[in-house]
């Protein structure tokens, strides 16, 4: 039996390895396109957010309300940047990079993480000195219609990310997603202070809600940081991932056995590579053919994944990865 021909390629007479049907054609021109229109819906967002918030700020004097201005600078210019890294990651890969560009996404939100953590230091800073020297909220009216504006519209954009995200598993898009997240919060957050500064003289209401702001933005900008690291560090895919890929190669019924499994992510792409035992005695083509069934397989559960396979006659021994790796990390 050999793999079906349409996922085969043939070459002078010959077959090759297959590649993955999920990422080629107009499907994956789709995604990126999805990934760019979240770019540009972000960037769009916000540029009107930062003018408005602008204009409320001069006229409040709000620290919660520079908070949330600051927030949506940053989020412009990191919307920038997020743009420029979906546009380069999706360049295909070339004689210096071949497993692709993808990480570039994850430095991408590396950078957002940075921008949204000096954010917070500054708004802290703020929080304190308004705290020591209290200020009155002036015309807390402007403020309020400027943050109902921005709920509104934050709300829409996130809808809108949550659905390229679904689409894509874009780990820059996510970032976004996430900092945009936190801004409906912060923006339900300043809501609050300017309605209590309307209805009460006490001065406190707006550094507080700052302060909470603050400590949100620390934490999201803790969590992307992560989710960077493991992407940039090569992290393994869960355990339940990893399982199913060995199921799935052990399954075969001229597969003795599959060992020596690597994976990592980019994010929106999989790797996956391990070896495969199988009966020496098969022709080098059987053994091919009984490759290309296997990947044929995984890509069909992994859509956005490339996979290596490496044959090797079975029982014989060889130096193992599995068998460098302590036991308590070993699958």
């Amino acid at each position: 039996m050999t793999a079906p021909a349409s996922w085969c390629r043939p070459h002078n007479g010959n077959i090759v390895s297959i590649a993955n049907p999920h990422l080629q054609g107009p499907e994956g021109q789709k995604i990126l396109n999805l990934k760019r229109w979240a770019a540009v819906a972000s960037m769009s967002v916000a540029g009107m957010l930062v003018v408005t918030k602008l204009f409320a700020f001069f006229t409040t004097n709000s620290v919660s309300l520079l908070s949330s201005l600051m927030d949506s600078a940053f989020d412009a210019l990191a919307s920038l940047v997020t743009m420029m890294s979906i546009i380069h990651a999706a360049t295909p890969a070339d004689a210096e990079h071949r497993y692709g560009h993808g990480k570039l996404e994850a430095l991408s939100a590396l950078a957002q993480a940075v921008f949204v953590f000096g954010s917070a230091v500054f708004l802290i800073l703020e929080s304190v000195r308004r705290f020591i020297t209290p200020l009155a909220v002036h015309d807390p009216a402007v403020g309020i219609k400027v943050m109902i504006f921005s709920i509104v519209m934050t709300a829409c954009l996130i809808t809108f990310q949550a659905y390229v995200m679904r689409r894509t598993k874009s780990i820059a898009v996510s970032a976004d997603n996430l900092h945009y997240r936190g801004d409906l919060l912060m923006n339900l957050g300043v809501f609050a202070a300017l309605a209590a500064s309307y209805y009460s003289a006490w001065p406190y209401f707006d550094p507080i809600i700052a302060s909470v702001i603050a400590l949100s933005l620390l934490f999201g900008a803790y969590k992307i940081t992560r989710e960077s690291f493991d992407i940039l560090m090569d992290k393994e895919l869960p355990d339940a991932d990893r399982e199913k890929i060995l199921a799935l190669a052990s399954g075969h019924p001229m597969v003795e056995s599959a060992h020596d499994l690597r994976t990592r992510s980019t994010g929106e792409r999989v790797f996956i590579e391990f070896h495969i035992e199988v009966d020496g005695k098969l022709s080098v083509e059987r053994a091919h053919d009984i490759t290309e069934e296997l990947e044929k397989k995984i890509y069909d559960a992994f859509p956005t994944s490339e996979v290596l396979i490496h044959q090797e006659p079975a029982g014989m021994e060889h130096h193992r990865i599995d068998d460098a790796i302590p036991v308590a990390t070993a699958v």
